[in-house]
């Protein structure tokens, strides 16, 4: 059935990616694939760069790496069928392209119960459900 799925996970908010990801491996487990986790990183603005260190990022990137492989390695799956990376950017856009990268055929996000503020300003989710090039499962969190 599914055999690359991607997983975004924001790791502000591990337990909202908690059902994203149990739903994603019970697909994988199902279809012999393979879960691709990502996390985004906002680029740092310009007007705050010389109030951060020279290596900000690339301590971000590694303190991010190091969280997606404990999840990764908490997730059930053995390590040849799980994997993870961290891009930078706009959210959406490098889900997109990571979908994309990897030639995935199934993104599974979760989302938040919608609010107001999203249905004027719009969601990750919402538009990664627009713009990707395969099927994409929004997995409601329950609270």
């Amino acid at each position: 059935m599914y055999k690359h799925i991607l997983v975004p996970v924001d790791l502000a908010d591990t337990d909202l990616a908690k059902p994203a990801i149990e739903t994603a491996v019970e697909m994988a487990r199902a279809s012999g694939g393979t879960v691709r986790l990502i996390n985004v990183q906002p680029l740092t603005p310009v007007m705050l760069a010389e109030y951060v260190p020279p290596d900000f990022e690339a301590q971000q990137r590694r303190s991010s790496e190091d969280a997606l492989g404990l999840i990764a390695g908490e997730c059930g799956l053995d390590r040849a069928h799980v994997s993870y990376v961290v891009r930078s950017g706009g959210i959406y856009h490098e889900v997109l392209e990571e979908a994309k990268a990897i030639d995935a055929d199934l993104i599974v996000m979760s989302s938040h119960r919608p609010a107001m503020r999203t249905y004027f300003l719009g969601s990750n989710a919402g538009h990664v459900v627009r713009y990707a090039k395969c099927s994409v499962l929004v997995v409601r969190n329950k609270s």
